[in-house]
Formats: structure tokens, C-alpha cells, sequence
């Protein structure tokens, strides 16, 4: 299932994350702002369980995160909206899935994996901020269904048709949250309008 999230503080974030002009700590505020809405989308169906608390007038009735929560941010861009999924959901687990392109062939290859254990009654959150092929998106949800995932969401920024289709095909009960879906890949792969190398783009490289 496709989400695309329409807010009227994502189409403004969105505008400036797209601006070439943007400096690279304005870059790592505006993705951390638009991962916050993002995170908060995405875990708005969480379980809960019924709990009560003890304010200064009386006993309140309280829900409480019911469920395993693990995010798994693909490195190295996936960092970039870790901090804002954290920020609501502080007793996530974090795994960490290295993946890189290559560049001639644009297929993924896996340099690093570092993730929790059986996985099967956990909610999954792969933090991947730019879909384009859904290469790297498919291998690493490839991997945490062999831990028992099912059901993974994806959190991704900006999104390509082509990254969209490929994933629905290769992991159909994969769940995507995105802020904005964009035209086509070029014949680099890269999202357009899109808003370049993400990962260059957050750490100024």
C-alpha cells in the first residue's frame, strides 16, 4: 500500500529540501522536520494497551505502546531521518542496514548488516529516504522478512514510480509512507525532479 502524506508543512519542507541552494545543516533541519511527520503518520495505528497513572488530582486512564518497535535506517541517508523517528517512538530498537549502488549497473550491493533478532511479532520501520529503483529498498526488507518481519513499512521522502512498482512486486506486503511522488528515474536512476544525492546533500559531501 501506497501513503503519500499531504500536509501543508511537508509541501513547504519539501520545497526547500528540493532547492539546490540549500546548505547542508538547513538540509539535516528541514529532513529531520519532514521525517517527524512522516514518523508520526506511520505509527499512528500502533497497538496499544490500556494502563492507568497516577496524576497530581487523581487516576487516569492511559494507553500505552503495546508492540516491538524496530526502525532499520539504511545507511548512510537512512541516518538522516533516524533521530525524528526516535523522537516518536523512543523505545524503538534500531538496526542498520549498509547498502550502496553501484553507479554503472545502479544495483545494490550489502556491505554491513547489523540487525535485532526474530522479528516476527515486531513492527518494522526501514528508513530509506530516497525510493528510486527499490533495489536497495526490496534487499534490505528481503533480509528482515528472513528474520521473521512481516508487514515492514518504508519511510521515504521522495519516491519514484519505478521504486514504487518494483516494491509492491518484489515484497507486496511491504507498506509505503512517503511526502511526494515524483515523475520518473533518468537513465542514472536518479529521482526527477527528485532533489539530488541525499546522502551528499545531508553531510555536505
Amino acid at each position: 500500500m501506497l501513503h503519500v502524506v499531504r500536509h501543508t508543512a511537508v509541501s513547504e519542507t519539501l520545497a526547500r529540501l528540493r532547492d539546490k541552494t540549500t546548505a547542508p545543516a538547513t538540509f539535516r533541519r528541514l529532513a529531520r522536520r519532514v521525517g517527524l511527520i512522516l514518523a508520526t503518520e506511520a505509527t499512528r495505528d500502533l497497538p496499544t494497551v490500556e494502563d492507568s497513572v497516577e496524576t497530581p488530582l487523581e487516576t487516569a486512564a492511559v494507553a500505552r505502546l503495546a508492540s516491538r518497535v524496530v526502525a532499520v535506517p539504511i545507511l548512510r541517508a537512512g541516518l538522516g531521518m533516524l533521530e525524528s523517528f526516535l523522537e516518536i517512538v523512543p523505545e524503538a530498537e534500531v538496526g542498520y542496514c549498509g547498502l550502496e549502488r553501484n553507479e554503472q549497473t545502479a544495483l545494490a550491493r550489502r556491505y554491513y548488516e547489523k540487525l535485532p533478532k526474530d522479528l516476527e511479532h515486531a513492527a518494522v520501520f526501514v528508513l530509506d529516504p530516497m525510493l528510486a529503483t527499490g533495489g536497495s529498498a526490496a534487499m534490505a526488507i528481503e533480509g528482515l522478512e528472513g528474520l521473521g518481519a512481516r508487514g515492514v513499512q518504508l519511510l521515504s521522502i521522495v519516491a519514484a514510480p519505478e521504486g514504487v512498482r518494483h516494491l509492491e512486486a518484489a515484497a507486496p506486503d511491504t507498506v509505503i509512507w512517503t511526502a511526494a511522488v515524483d515523475r520518473e528515474l533518468n537513465d542514472r536512476k536518479y529521482i526527477l525532479p527528485g532533489l539530488g544525492d541525499f546522502g551528499d546533500r545531508l553531510y555536505g559531501t
